[in-house]
């Protein structure tokens, strides 16, 4: 476990700057026209399955474009778009001095999606595979 987490902070650290130097980078907020695909994902309620833990985390969201920052919600970050495919979506974000990620997002149908994140949060690194499904709507 610890190679696993050593290799994540030392090969996630240089995400960020890579991506900045990238030809092929754009920063964010991404524009409403790229990142379609996750502007066809339903909004709604939803949950989340990790396949490490048996744990399901449960999150309303408006539209796709919430999935990219699951572990730092709510935050403003600069985001770069890696790839913007019909049915899958790679960004990698920064959030200045609260850490970065890396999420693709593969959509299965409008309702399901599979989820791959990895970064830095609150200090510590994240890595994780999630299956998540719309399961209804928010409550009001």
């Amino acid at each position: 476990m610890a190679i696993a987490v050593t290799v994540i902070a030392l090969g996630g650290g240089a995400l960020p700057a890579l991506a900045q130097h990238s030809p092929f980078a754009r920063s964010a907020p991404p524009s409403r026209g790229s990142l379609g695909m996750l502007d066809r994902i339903e909004g709604g309620r939803w949950e989340l399955r990790t396949r490490d833990t048996p744990e399901v985390e449960r999150l309303c969201v408006q539209d796709g474009r919430r999935l990219i920052q699951l572990r730092h919600p709510q935050q403003q970050c600069e985001r770069f778009v890696v790839a913007d495919e019909p049915n899958d979506v790679t960004v990698q974000y920064t959030c200045r001095g609260r850490g970065y990620g890396r999420t693709h997002i593969r959509r299965e149908s409008e309702s399901s999606v599979r989820i791959e994140a990895q970064g830095i949060a609150e200090g510590l690194p994240f890595n994780f595979v999630a299956e998540g499904k719309r399961v209804g709507d928010c409550a009001p």
